[in-house]
């Protein structure tokens, strides 16, 4: 599994784990993201069952595992979250984050320990020490209870299945060609985002934000001008239309 460093601001740092070669083929291959700061830590979308040893071997190469105090669901598929059973029985002390609406499918993957904190539809913030954290609405986008995280600080949105693409393990984890990288995320997103409203309504709100870093949950990361690049491209497509 890669790791990597995103960005780093006086106050905490971005890294990403993904572009497993292990993985099973018939595998989606996901990519993690996690905010450390200096004594806490936040997992968003730590990953399938299956990846759960090789993301706690990753991690614990860049923070004491007891610094991993906070997890985040975008919204209740396996691939994201289907670990936390797991997690569980590892971070007893830690909070999960993740919309209301999925508490109860959640929990079927395993909690007894960890508390669920349920974000309500409006969204939230967290605040690992100095740094704030926003839970962005991006509901029908694919799941009909999602969330994105925004840090204002280092300009980053971690925009869940929005922006994603499936592709090779062995690229880059940064977009070249922006033009060839619509084709792989073409078909995607007119099949898994149902709601032309609400991918318009997202496109709206997300504007507003200063965004240098848009990182999906499969394939790779938008830096700089691909960001408007990205949310034109999206905006102009007409999902819910891939069978």
């Amino acid at each position: 599994m890669k790791s990597e460093l995103i960005i780093e601001t006086p106050t905490h740092k971005w890294l990403y784990f993904g572009r497993d070669p292990d993985k099973p083929d018939k595998i989606i291959d996901t990519n993690q993201y996690m905010v450390v700061t200096a004594n806490q830590a936040l997992l968003m979308d730590p990953g399938g069952i299956e990846l759960f040893a090789a993301m706690l071997a990753n991690i614990v190469k860049h923070i004491p595992l007891e610094q991993l105090t906070h997890l985040f669901a975008s919204h209740q598929d396996p691939d994201i979250i289907s670990s936390l059973g797991l997690w569980d029985q590892t971070l007893p002390k830690a909070k999960l984050y993740s919309p209301w609406l999925w508490e109860g499918f959640i929990r079927h993957f395993g909690m007894n320990n960890i508390a669920y904190e349920a974000i309500k539809d409006a969204g939230a913030t967290l605040n690992l020490e100095q740094t704030e954290l926003q839970f962005i609405p991006a509901h029908y986008l694919h799941a009909s209870g999602n969330f994105h995280v925004y840090d204002p600080e280092a300009k980053v949105l971690m925009s869940g299945d929005v922006g994603a693409a499936l592709e090779e393990h062995c690229l880059d984890i940064y977009v070249d060609d922006f033009d060839e990288h619509c084709k792989n995320m073409r078909y995607f997103h007119q099949r898994w985002m149902p709601s032309n409203r609400a991918k318009n309504d997202w496109v709206k709100r997300v504007r507003k934000l200063d965004i240098e870093y848009l990182c999906p949950q499969h394939g790779r990361i938008f830096r700089g001008d691909q960001v408007k690049q990205f949310l034109d491209w999206f905006e102009s497509l007409t999902v819910g239309v891939g069978v």
